[in-house]
């Protein structure tokens, strides 16, 4: 008995020297553009009836998010919103930091940063389509863990987006 506990242990040590290794090691292109060639990549978009001033003023306060996006249940910009500046938030039991990386009022706006195992870019862009808003939105995640798990992952990603687009169209048009 005692030779198995110290055999997983060992296991447990080797295990957690990899992964902090890998971590450790993982270096990510950050770009503006998302990275077309990483393991998951998503390309959404909704048709918002409000015009594109209201709904970018809804999804530009950062520390509101949690107030209409329920997968987002913290948030919070650490300064003014322009390129540059990170914000925290928290979804799927991760706390994330992220940069924001374009700005561009009532157009797009687009961020990047490192989550455990992962780094993802997202890009958003809002087209005014007479009194409504083409909202498209394109993300992609790559890493170690995001190359283990890229089904989980794209399948996840994929449904959180769908539900942001969905939120946000809901609170642009009360």
């Amino acid at each position: 008995m005692k030779r198995l506990i110290k055999i997983t242990g060992l296991i447990i040590v080797l295990l957690a020297l990899a992964v902090a290794g890998l971590e450790m090691s993982s270096s990510y292109r950050v770009t503006k553009n998302i990275h077309e060639s990483a393991p998951v990549v998503t390309k959404l978009q909704i048709v918002i009836d409000a015009p594109t001033d209201s709904v970018w003023k809804i999804f530009a306060d950062v520390n509101r998010w949690p107030q209409w996006q329920k997968e987002i249940p913290g948030s919070k910009i650490n300064g003014p919103f322009k390129v540059g500046t990170s914000f925290d938030w928290k979804t799927h039991g991760l706390t994330i930091r992220s940069t924001f990386h374009t700005i561009e009022n009532n157009r797009e706006v687009g961020w990047s940063g490192p989550a455990f195992g992962s780094f993802a870019i997202h890009n958003w862009h809002f087209i005014k389509q007479g009194n409504k808003t083409v909202v498209k939105v394109e993300e992609s995640m790559e890493g170690w863990l995001v190359w283990l798990l890229s089904e989980k992952f794209q399948s996840v990603n994929k449904g959180s987006l769908i539900y942001w687009l969905k939120a946000l169209k809901v609170a642009s048009e009360k």
